[in-house]
Order: structure tokens, then sequence, then C-alpha cells
């Protein structure tokens, strides 16, 4: 079974950074699974953003190649996504995801607004 909890999220200025965290607490390992970051604007349907692959491997969708990082501490049973120079085109709820046993999990998601 598996848990997604978000967090790290809250207001920052255009031009600043935000590293939100997604943890599972009640999986045993999250390198068995592929972990994805997604984002959803007010209005808007979930946009995939970043996603990171059990053997390492990660994936970004156009726009957040230059600014988005996502990484994963096994041992903490956590993925992160490093966001950096942001702008007010990005304020949304971000969303983790993944898919295990043919059963798809989202956590409840943090809202990022970026304003003045």
């Amino acid at each position: 079974q598996v848990q997604l909890v978000e967090s790290g999220g809250g207001l920052v200025q255009p031009g600043g950074s935000l590293r939100l965290s997604c943890a599972d607490s009640k999986a045993t390992s999250l390198s068995f699974y592929t972990v994805k970051w997604y984002r959803q604007s007010p209005g808007e349907q979930h946009e995939l953003v970043a996603g990171s692959g059990r053997g390492g491997s990660t994936d970004y969708a156009h726009f957040a190649r230059d600014r988005f990082t996502i990484s994963r501490d096994p041992a903490k049973k956590t993925v992160y996504l490093q966001m950096d120079n942001l702008i007010p085109e990005y304020t949304a709820a971000y969303y983790c995801h993944t898919v295990l046993g043919g059963f798809t999990y989202w956590g409840q998601g943090t809202q990022v607004p970026v304003s003045p």
C-alpha cells in the first residue's frame, strides 16, 4: 500500500525557489516504483512536470527542464522537486503520483502561489 504526502509549498516571489517533498509513509522502499510530479492550475487539468524512474532515470516537461530538478532519497522514502527561478505562470497545486500493482495513487497536493 502507498500513501503519498506532499509538503514544502507556500507563497514565493517571482525568481524565488522552493523544494517540494513527496513522502511515502507506508512503502517499504521508494526504489520499487516510478514517482511523478504533476501540477494543476486553476481551471486546468493535471499537467506532468517531472518523473523519477526506478533505475534513477529522470524526465521533464519542456517547461521544467531549465528550472526544476527531481531527485529521490530512498532512505527517507521521499522524492523531491527543486523549483528555481519561479515565475507567476507556475502558480498551481503540485501533486505527486505513482502507479503500483495496477493501482494509481495521488497525494493531496501542495499549493505554490508565485506572486510579488
